[in-house]
């Protein structure tokens, strides 16, 4: 199946008492699937998983799920380091009805080869649904080259990738390819893959959306998308976005610790290229 070209890693947004902002979730998916996004990926790092409950997780993951609008896919992030867990979030997400599985590289106990692979044949056990690998070494201290991609294709289910690697970035026998970096997006379509999983899409989907449906001005399109990409650099995200988001009004700025939102100076650097870009 398509899970889209544009697939946005949606923030969590949080109330003023540090609480999950329900309506704000949605009321974000619903934007940004009328600018640009085709999918959503709920609970990635982007989203804060590492400080999401349990129950919070698969509540937004079942949130995405029953408030999505028509043609809109939505991607669960399932993913951990232990196996077990990893499995017993695959199955929920399945159950809450999700159109395809993120899972990334399990972290911190950095599995050999014959563990890794054994991991994913686990998880793919869980779900009927396409199994999205994450290769993300600067998160995680383990890449995934390509010719253990090839090998994990081999595994039923396991059919995309979402590479964070640049230096990685080519073609794997079996597998579909989504910039897991936004500098890669144009790089991936030039490659005729599938598209990018992104942080930049919350402020510029609709100038991303054109990026893969006008090749001819793909160019063009792409440096002011790149000046975008690289302030949402500006530390670590997702900080930067989540100021823009606010200053769009879109989101209230709070993060979970340890987390802190943008400072001054960054939050002007942000809001600059907002303005420079016609957003703001």
């Amino acid at each position: 199946m398509s899970l889209g070209t544009v697939l946005t890693a949606i923030v969590t947004p949080f109330d003023d008492s540090g609480a999950v902002d329900e309506k704000v979730f949605v009321d974000l998916m619903h934007h940004l699937t009328t600018h640009g996004s085709d999918g959503i990926v709920v609970c990635g790092t982007t989203g804060e998983s590492p400080t999401l409950s349990i129950e919070e997780h698969m509540r937004l993951v079942e949130l995405a799920c029953a408030e999505r609008p028509a043609g809109v896919t939505i991607v669960g992030s399932a993913g951990s380091n232990d196996t077990r867990h990893a499995v017993e979030m695959t199955e929920r997400a399945t159950e809450a009805g999700v159109d395809a599985i993120l899972s990334v590289t399990p972290y911190y106990n950095r599995p050999n080869r014959r563990g890794l692979a054994a991991h994913y044949r686990e998880v793919a056990k869980a779900t009927d649904k396409p199994i999205v690998l994450y290769n993300i070494p600067s998160r995680v201290s383990r890449d995934v080259p390509n010719d253990e991609l090839a090998e994990l294709a081999q595994i039923e289910h396991v059919d995309y990738v979402k590479q964070a690697n640049n230096a990685n970035l080519a073609k794997v026998d079996g597998l579909g390819i989504y910039a897991g970096n936004d500098e890669l997006y144009g790089p991936v379509l030039d490659l005729g893959e599938c598209g990018v999983i992104s942080v930049a899409s919350h402020v510029c989907g609709d100038l991303m959306a054109r990026m893969a449906a006008e090749p001819e001005h793909r160019a063009e399109l792409e440096s002011t998308f790149k000046a975008i990409c690289d302030v949402l650099g500006v530390t670590v995200n997702p900080i930067p976005v989540k100021a823009a988001l606010h200053m769009l009004g879109l989101v209230g700025p709070g993060l979970r610790l340890p987390l802190v939102e943008a400072s001054d100076e960054e939050k002007a650097v942000v809001r600059a290229a907002l303005e420079g870009a016609g957003l703001l």
